[in-house]
């Protein structure tokens, strides 16, 4: 076995003087590497175009890094020396000839050659290596011949008995490769496979062909008489077959086809057709073709500039009504085309503003999720077209939204549309204190549409309902330490609100609709948070106990009866909003009155990096009106928010909120909530996460007491698990579980079974899932999907399984 020796550099000093000159050791010469590098050429950068850093992907992440399978041509710098070294030098003047034979070692360019015996040809330029031939390449890979021929350039070349291992252990060999003009190499009788074989075992997958053709500047690789062999089986023959290169991420040409079978499309296939256009835009064109519902147009437009980026998808089907589910109500109002388009972008405009929009347009609201382009939960649709900027102390928005209730009900879907045009945002932190403290001024202003049928509860209601806003706020606090360390933290609020409204149903009698009308409503507020922290260090890390309490007062009441409530719907009272200035999620509810806030915060710190956080709490409405006691109705005699918050009594229930992470691979959180007379539990969110070794499991179970005022006479239990297991080092297993514990019945279940190692990979997928909405009814789904690295991915499915799980999914997808 031949010991690799690090090149030397230098020269001899020896004059040729006879035919045949032997130099004991280490023979290391000047003239051949003045000879070679006289005749070099500067070789083009062959690299081909990757523009992913230019354009957002439109297609699922491999498995597997891009990577060329021969490696780029990289440029020749000729003014870099040649070092040489061998055992014995042979000067054959009359064939013009430099012989280095025994242990040669050639250095040049990063380029590593070695062999038994290496004969330059000044004649013809050439340089021959005969014997155990090496020739590592910059980019990592390692090329074994038993004969290498090459021009002195290492541009251009002939190998015989070829072996190249790739940086990643790809392998190629063959009978015989050539190497033309510095760009494209010829192999024959090539096999080429990406998988690790032992103990004489063939590959799990190869290709083989009779003449594969790598052109680096078209970086397309070109199979004839190509065959793909599992397990040393050919299973597959197409007479020419190309690809292009590994390492190319953007080329014109078909992708991987999509086939997948499912109860509303039939058997189906999606072939995907890649435009690359430019470096910085292309378009993706993937119809569909159904059984059931024949073919649906599917494109896909991306383009990045200079200061942004922008998509366009576009779907299309000209429907036959009688060919849809007959459980679909009133199907044939789909009769005709349906489709839509989706298109989202996002730009700048300098160092502080962005421009940009997120909307999808429908001919109907079922349209994309029964075509499974959406996750089949989606239940609300938020188109939005923005305009921002921030800086160090300020944010402006400026925003338009257009609101789609896609929900479904038992009289059907849905048609409640709102419009917000716009919503307008402003903070800004005044840079100079003021009394100490700092002051900061927030400004909202919206104006709302919203075509909401009221009809079954306010006959006269009107349906198209507006609502113009304005709400100012001016903001103070300062912190303040003692010398015993209790620190006081003083704040004050002075927020004024002006309302244009028309058409709104009173949310307090809705028997009545209110007067198109314009009022006023101010609010003066200030209080102070004291806390007191106790320190105490251990040898296993620190521990804080504080004390917290917090008063805030207000005047005593202010009418919110005529008001609409538009964004304070949600209202959720738990330990992270307990000292906060109101509970209420938005601007169109406010708290009055006094109220109090206590509580008690422990926090330990390990050395070792774990750590736990509890706080426990309570609030007291102390005097004025509880604005959480009497919500009101909306026009649907549904509360405007929750009744049974647990700060409708003057005394809330109490609220703990519990955090750990022990250690790094765990995380448990858990917020609950008890009713302040019995202690009862009345809201749970609690979940955690592991993550150790093989083993990744997390959990989230939610609990919600009853609330008439909205239907919910049980208690509400959910929980959901899953659980992640490696097996071995290529096998692994997954599970997940979605469970309604008060109904005593699975909304969901899946089961994953993965094999991956370097050369392929499988997954096989099966969910369960149970809906209402008969219009989208899908139950059982398979779903099997392979790769093969470098040559690209497909997919089987009986369903698309980012139906069930995906926020919203379109397009094709493949390597």
């Amino acid at each position: 076995m031949r010991l690799t020796r690090a090149p030397h550099e230098g020269c001899g000093s020896s004059r040729v003087t006879c035919r045949h000159r032997k130099a004991a050791g280490w023979v290391r010469m000047a003239v051949l590497a003045v000879a070679l590098s006289a005749s070099l050429a500067p070789v083009s950068d062959a690299y081909a175009q990757d523009p992913s850093t230019l354009a957002p992907s439109v297609q699922r992440q491999s498995s597997f890094p891009k990577q060329s399978l021969v490696g780029p041509s990289r440029n020749i710098d000729k003014s870099q020396p040649l070092y040489l070294q061998g055992d014995e030098l042979v000067y054959d003047t009359g064939g013009n000839k430099v012989i280095a034979r025994g242990n040669v070692e050639i250095y040049y360019n990063n380029y590593i050659l070695t062999a038994d015996q290496v004969v330059y040809d000044q004649s013809a330029n050439t340089l021959t290596a005969v014997g155990n031939v090496v020739l590592k390449e910059p980019n990592g890979n390692i090329v074994r011949a038993d004969r290498y021929t090459l021009t002195d350039d290492f541009r251009d070349g002939f190998v015989s008995q070829l072996s190249v291992v790739a940086s990643d252990d790809t392998r190629i060999a063959a009978e015989s490769a050539e190497r033309r003009a510095g760009n494209t190499t010829v192999f024959k009788n090539g096999r080429f496979t990406p998988c690790k074989t032992s103990d004489g075992m063939p590959p799990l997958w190869c290709l083989s062909a009779a003449t594969v053709i790598h052109d680096q500047q078209a970086a397309t690789i070109t199979y004839q008489d190509a065959r793909f062999e599992l397990f040393g089986v050919p299973i597959l023959y197409t007479p020419y077959f190309e690809h292009a290169d590994p390492s190319v991420k953007r080329k014109s040409g078909f992708l991987m086809p999509q086939p997948s079978i499912s109860d509303n499309l039939g058997y189906a296939t999606t072939i995907p057709y890649y435009f690359a256009l430019a470096p910085n835009y292309d378009f993706t064109f993937y119809p569909m073709v159904s059984s059931r519902q024949g073919m649906l147009w599917q494109g896909e437009w991306r383009h990045r500039t200079e200061n942004g980026q922008y998509y366009i998808k576009g779907s299309g089907i000209d429907q036959d009504y009688a060919t849809l589910p007959s459980s679909i109500e009133n199907r044939e109002q789909y009769d005709g085309w349906r489709g839509s388009l989706d298109t989202k972008g996002l730009f700048n405009l300098g160092s502080w503003w962005k421009f940009g929009w997120d909307v999808t347009t429908e001919t109907d609201d079922e349209f994309r999720r029964f075509y499974k382009l959406d996750n089949i939960l989606l239940t609300d649709r938020v188109n939005k077209i923005f305009f921002n900027g921030l800086s160090d102390r300020n944010f402006f928005q400026l925003a338009a939204y257009e609101f789609t209730d896609l929900g479904y009900t038992t009289a059907g879907t849905s048609e409640t549309k709102q419009y917000a045009y716009p919503i307008l945002d402003y903070n800004y932190v005044f840079a100079d204190p003021v009394l100490g403290g700092e002051l900061s001024w927030t400004t909202n202003a919206m104006a709302l549409s919203s075509n909401q049928d009221a009809t079954s509860f306010a006959p006269f209601a009107d349906t198209n309902q507006q609502m113009n806003r304005v709400v100012t706020e001016l903001n103070w606090r300062r912190r303040l330490t003692d010398p015993i360390g209790i620190t006081y933290t003083p704040f004050a609020q002075l927020r004024g609100d002006v309302y244009q409204i028309s058409n709104y149903v009173d949310p307090y009698d809705i028997s009545a609709p209110l007067d198109s009308t314009s009022l006023a409503r101010g609010l003066a507020a200030g209080g102070v948070t004291v806390a007191y922290p106790w320190v105490a260090n251990t040898s296993g890390g620190s521990h804080v106990i504080e004390p917290i309490g917090q008063i805030i007062a207000r005047q005593a009441s202010i009418d919110q009866n005529g008001l609409p409530n538009e964004d304070a719907q949600s209202l959720v009272f738990d330990d992270t909003n307990l000292f906060e200035m109101t509970k209420f999620s938005g601007y169109d509810r406010i708290e009055v009155g006094t109220r109090a806030n206590v509580g008690l915060q422990y926090t330990f710190q390990s050395n070792t990096g774990g750590y736990a956080r509890i706080l426990a709490g309570e609030s007291y409405h102390l005097a004025g009106t509880n604005p959480y006691a009497d919500p009101g109705l909306d026009v649907n005699g549904n509360p405007v928010f929750t009744p049974y918050s647990g700060l409708q009594n003057d005394r809330s229930d109490y609220v703990l909120g519990a955090y750990f992470a022990p250690w790094s691979f765990i995380n448990l959180i858990a917020q609950s909530r008890f009713d302040q007379s019995n202690f009862a539990l009345a809201r749970l969110d609690t979940g955690g996460q592991v993550n150790f070794g093989p083993l990744s499991a997390n959990a989230v179970y939610a609990y919600l007491n009853t609330d008439p005022t909205n239907g919910i006479d049980t208690a509400q239990e959910d929980i959901y698990a899953s659980l992640g297991l490696r097996l071995t080092d290529r096998w692994s297993v997954a599970a997940a579980m979605r469970y309604d514990i008060d109904a005593d019945e699975l909304a969901s279940d899946m089961f994953q079974l993965r094999y991956a190692d370097e050369c392929f990979v499988l997954t096989a997928t099966y969910t369960d899932n149970y809906y209402v909405n008969p219009n989208l009814t899908d139950g059982q789904t398979l779903m099997l999907r392979f790769e093969l690295k470098h040559l690209g991915e497909f997919g089987y499915s009986t369903s698309a399984l980012d139906f069930n799980f995906s926020e919203q999914q379109s397009g094709a997808t493949s390597n």
